[in-house]
């Protein structure tokens, strides 16, 4: 081999059973077979003694040496051994699989005698290497730069880990695309057609749908999902539990979990007769010395074969589902389904996705096993603009995130500034504001998810604010702009306005973000907890209009221009109302130290009891201001527009009929009738406005006993007060506070 370099781009096609390379060369895409001839190899590796075998070798030989023999590394690559997934699959590897000291799952093998780990990000570098070199064989060129495919789900562990696997096998790794992705670069190179194409790519180990929109030469992605772990692997291990179970039955034998060669050749037999019954109706399965020398053979159908596999059949349809609705697109906008992937073949999918959407054809124009490798090829053709015959200059990819990024508010509420299944790189921004007087610092915490509650999905970072000039609650202006570039790499900035202060956080792929399990959670979570997440998002803007209206009183009674038209005993009692109903409203559970949530008809009603014995003074200020503003004219000209100004602002705040409450204007003292204060049990139906002669009696107010609902209704809560309680226009010391959307 020459030492020149190959200034083009390969494409790589990693998949989980079996793997393939492509090339942009001579203006076309070419797929490179292997040493063997075949264009697809196996994603296996093999050590015997000093050997290391990849590929066929490495199959062909794994019955014989099935603890040193290592496949469906990408199930595992990026993941933590204690998923829940890793677990479950653990069963079906006849290879031994261990913890690290980060929970990181090694691959240990027998070397010479002794034990030996192997980091799955190595051995997927083996199978790279093996691409590779194959590709130099044919070009007669070294060959430096790549673009691997990954499925859409992977998270950014998982596309990570594919990354430092190409550099471990000696690649420069230009971009991570999505295999549905790459498919649809495929079928769209030469269909300049404008059309709604959706990917179905069902591969040997994952599963993935992309909806994508063509017009042009652009491919935009309006919506993706799948499985990370559903394919044709999992078909397989049903149909070996099938087959076994049919042994054991007829010959009263068990096959044990640790008897690897029994199970390697059950999955051989089983692989071999799913393959086959994608043709014929019926196959035989013939396996030798299956168990204690015992040979075997049975017959499996093709009906058998659908029934023991139907509920994985069916799963493919909830993620076809998942990108219809996301996309906001019916079955009938739909123009082309196209397969891509090996296990498209089995005839009962066709079958169940055809009638999904109403009978409609399915495209299989593309080759499933190549066509993720050969839009590799495109990508890398374009990133390396090694095209010289300008097919695919017009070519743009868009691509999308697949979760809502936002930051928490008041109340632990998640603001979405990008959702879901937006296009990528995009920028967007939202306003937002300060919860406390003189409040010089925000805390900026930035989330990844579906639910409305930050609790319920990922924090991927935080950063500080700090500097704020100090200003009333809700009067800074503070600006989020979220930017996701093209390699999915989340750039944060907040920006106050007045100051021009700003601080920056990036938040990149090694910034710990979700498994694909996780994603896949939250989105079911989303649903099926909507209705819950609505009662307490209610609730909590319920109790944020609540505060607000006690700390906006408490502004007005303290307003020092109009303190004459309050006693100082008013005063001191409205303080000590607003006080004590903030230290109920933000009251903890001593048992547990955790802020106690209060439900929206607790509120309602303590709001209730408290408007009533707070708005008459409220509106005595209120009633003050615009007098004085009406002595400042001509009192007998003006005098009849006064009154009704004040009715108007009065009736305004107490949202009532400006008919029914004239009488209750402060203009002129008035003897009212007496009225009874209302018990426990009653519902208060008293006059927003106390008159004077019937001031309350001051009591000290009762705290609902916890962590038991309140039995006590927060309407019967009245302050009592000894002695007036000084009034003080200090505001609480600044505190580092979540931010509340600004209105």
């Amino acid at each position: 081999m020459s030492d020149n370099v190959f200034t083009g781009c390969i494409g790589i096609d990693l998949g989980t059973t079996f793997s393939c390379v492509a090339i942009w060369i001579n203006d076309h895409v070419e797929i490179i077979a292997n040493d063997l001839g075949n264009r697809t190899t196996p994603s296996w590796v093999a050590f015997n003694g000093n050997d290391r075998l990849i590929g066929e070798a490495a199959k062909q030989q794994a019955s014989l040496n099935t603890k040193n023999t290592l496949y469906d590394i990408k199930r595992i690559i990026g993941q933590q051994y204690n998923d829940p997934k890793i677990q479950e699959d653990l069963q079906h590897y006849s290879f031994k699989i261990i913890p690290d000291n980060h929970d990181r799952p090694l691959i240990e093998i027998d070397s010479d005698g002794q034990p030996k780990t192997f980091k799955p990000e190595e051995i997927s570098a083996m199978i790279l290497y093996k691409m590779k070199t194959t590709a130099e064989d044919y070009l007669g060129q070294k060959v430096r730069d790549a673009v691997i495919t990954v499925p859409a789900y992977f998270n950014d562990s998982q596309r990570t880990a594919t990354k430092n696997a190409a550099q471990i096998a000696g690649l420069n790794c230009l971009r991570i695309i999505n295999e549905p992705t790459a498919a649809c670069l495929c079928y769209g190179l030469h269909n300049k057609t404008s059309c709604n194409v959706l990917i179905f790519d069902l591969g040997g180990g994952t599963f993935d749908v992309s909806l994508l929109e063509l017009n042009k030469g652009v491919f935009e992605v309006r919506a993706t999902s799948g499985d990370t772990h559903l394919g044709g692997e999992d078909f397989d291990n049903r149909l070996a539990k099938h087959i076994q179970d049919l042994f054991e039955k007829k010959h009263k034998k068990i096959i044990t979990p640790d008897n690897s060669k029994a199970l390697r050749k059950l999955k051989e037999a089983a692989e071999t007769a799913k393959k086959r019954l994608s043709q014929a109706q019926t196959v035989r399965v013939e396996i030798d010395s299956l168990y204690d020398g015992i040979d075997f053979n049975c017959q499996v159908s093709r009906s058998t074969f659908e029934a023991i596999c139907l509920d994985l059949f069916n799963d493919c349809l909830e993620p076809v589902k998942k990108v219809l609705a996301d996309a906001e697109l019916e079955k009938k906008d739909i123009d082309e389904i196209v397969l891509v992937g090996g296990s498209t073949r089995v005839p009962k999918i066709q079958e169940i996705l055809s009638a999904f959407f109403d009978g409609k054809s399915l495209n299989k124009s593309v080759n499933p096993d190549e066509a993720v490798a050969y839009g590799a090829a495109i990508q890398g053709a374009i990133l390396s603009k090694s095209d010289t015959s300008g097919k695919t200059k017009d070519l743009l990819l868009v691509d999308v995130i697949p979760l809502s990024l936002g930051i928490e508010t008041t109340g632990g509420l998640m603001a979405t500034i990008i959702p879901r299944n937006s296009s990528i790189p995009c920028e967007k921004a939202s306003m937002f504001s300060t919860v406390e007087d003189n409040q010089s610092t925000v805390l900026v915490q930035v989330y990844e998810g579906e639910r409305k509650f930050t609790k319920d999905n990922h924090l991927l970072g935080t950063f500080e604010l700090s500097g704020i000039p100090k200003a009333i609650r809700g009067v800074p202006k503070i600006e989020v702009t979220f930017k996701m570039d093209a390699n999915g790499i989340l750039s944060v900035t907040a920006f106050e306005k007045d100051s021009q202060i700003s601080h920056q956080v990036t938040i990149s792929k090694d910034s710990g973000r979700l498994t694909e399990e996780e994603i896949q959670r939250m989105v079911e979570d989303a649903e099926k907890f909507k209705a819950s997440d609505e009662i307490k998002k209610e609730a909590v803007e319920y109790r944020n209009a609540f505060e607000k209206y006690l700390r906006t009183s408490q502004t007005t009674v303290n307003d020092s221009e109009y303190e004459e038209a309050l006693t100082l005993e008013e005063r001191s009692y409205a303080n000590q109302l607003i006080l004590n109903t903030l230290d109920w409203l933000n009251g903890v559970d001593p048992n547990t130290d955790e802020p106690i949530e209060r439900k929206k008809e607790e509120i309602t009603d303590c709001k209730q009891s408290v408007e009533y014995y707070l708005k008459p003074l409220v509106n005595k200020v209120y009633a003050r201001q615009i007098s004085i503003a009406a002595l400042k004219q001509d009192e007998e000209e003006k005098q009849p527009s006064t009154a009704s100004q004040i009715n108007a602002v009065l009736n305004d705040y107490n949202n009532e009929n400006p008919q029914e409450k004239t009488h209750n204007v402060v203009l002129k003292k008035k003897k009212p009738e007496p009225t009874s204060q209302p018990s426990n049990s009653q519902t208060i139906k008293q006059p927003a406005v106390v008159p004077e002669q019937t001031k309350p009696q001051l009591r000290t107010i009762k705290s609902h006993p916890q962590p038991q609902p309140p039995t006590i209704k927060p309407q019967a809560i009245k302050p009592e007060i000894t002695t007036p309680v000084p009034v003080t226009n200090q505001p609480p010391q600044p505190k580092k506070i979540q931010l509340k959307p600004k209105k």
